[in-house]
């Protein structure tokens, strides 16, 4: 079983979703980078994940959600735009927020699960994750896991424990 099949066994894939959506990205000449846990999973020991968090360049969202119309049930939120499908139980999120525009400069295409995508710099990655784990509105099971992936990270990367705000670092050597 290849890496890329895991991934759709796990997420009850009745399709290549993730290759849909990479190809329709590619087919735009959109600028991308992935962010999240399998952002993290390009640099670290992998962990399964059913999102795929995605920032797309502003001037492309509208774009590519034209494009994906068809395939994927669109929907739009403060900060992101959830794209799901029937054909798999993996989430797609494109993140709105501003904060992570910048996230597309540094960002280079890895291998992630057999896919080949652009992911953000892994210094990138460290800091969505931080402002993931210190937005009160998530789900606390969903902040404890975007502490373990920092934990990850981190344990990788020690030279990057000096970018944690002090509460986090406080955390993870407490």
């Amino acid at each position: 079983m290849t890496e890329k099949d895991f991934l759709n066994a796990v997420a009850n894939g009745k399709d290549d979703v993730v290759q849909r959506f990479l190809d329709a990205l590619d087919a735009l000449g959109a600028e991308y980078c992935i962010i999240g846990g399998l952002a993290v999973n390009a640099y670290v020991e992998p962990v399964v994940s059913l999102d795929l968090d995605v920032v797309v360049a502003a001037n492309d969202v509208d774009r590519l959600c034209d494009a994906l119309r068809e395939e994927f049930n669109i929907e739009r939120f403060e900060h992101s735009i959830n794209l799901s499908s029937g054909k798999s139980d993996l989430r797609i999120q494109l993140q709105t927020d501003p904060r992570y525009q910048r996230f597309l400069d540094n960002a280079s295409h890895r291998d992630v699960l057999g896919y080949s995508m652009r992911v953000a710099a892994i210094e990138d990655v460290l800091e969505g994750k931080v402002l993931a784990y210190n937005d009160e509105r998530r789900r606390r099971s969903k902040r404890h896991k975007d502490l373990a992936d920092i934990v990850r990270i981190v344990e990788m990367y020690p030279n990057l424990e000096d970018r944690l705000p002090g509460p986090v670092r406080a955390i993870l050597n407490g």
